[in-house]
């Protein structure tokens, strides 16, 4: 029935500095869409992010998301990208348990302390 993700949406408190820290620290792409909204691609996936209350259907609140991102770089590169870019580890590496198999992960928060992972299948 289900094949993939196709977007999530985050809630958060300033749209454009969430745009900067995925640019920035995940090195996604800025996208604008329907009438000015903001988002960053990666891949086939778009993350859509919206201020609290945009959205009436959604009642998530700032920094309730948590997302694993799947890496095309080792997790050693990925901690020297995040340690440039001044970014804390709160944990990891760590093995973990991923969609198809066994991931290595790295964990920390962004700007509105969404947890985000980014991981590597062994």
């Amino acid at each position: 029935m289900i094949s993939h993700f196709d977007h999530i949406v985050l809630t958060v408190s300033d749209i454009q500095n969430a745009v900067n820290f995925y640019k920035r620290v995940l090195c996604m792409e800025e996208v604008t869409f329907a009438n000015g909204r903001k988002a960053v691609t990666f891949g086939n996936q778009k993350i859509n992010f919206q201020l609290l209350g945009q959205e009436p259907r959604n009642i998530a609140n700032v920094g309730s998301g948590d997302v694993c991102l799947i890496s095309n770089w080792s997790l050693e590169e990925v901690i020297d990208h995040l340690d440039k870019e001044d970014v804390k580890i709160i944990e990891g590496p760590v093995g973990k348990s991923g969609a198809v198999g066994a991931i290595q992960s790295v964990y920390f928060l962004d700007p509105d302390k969404n947890l985000i992972e980014v991981s590597v299948y062994q």
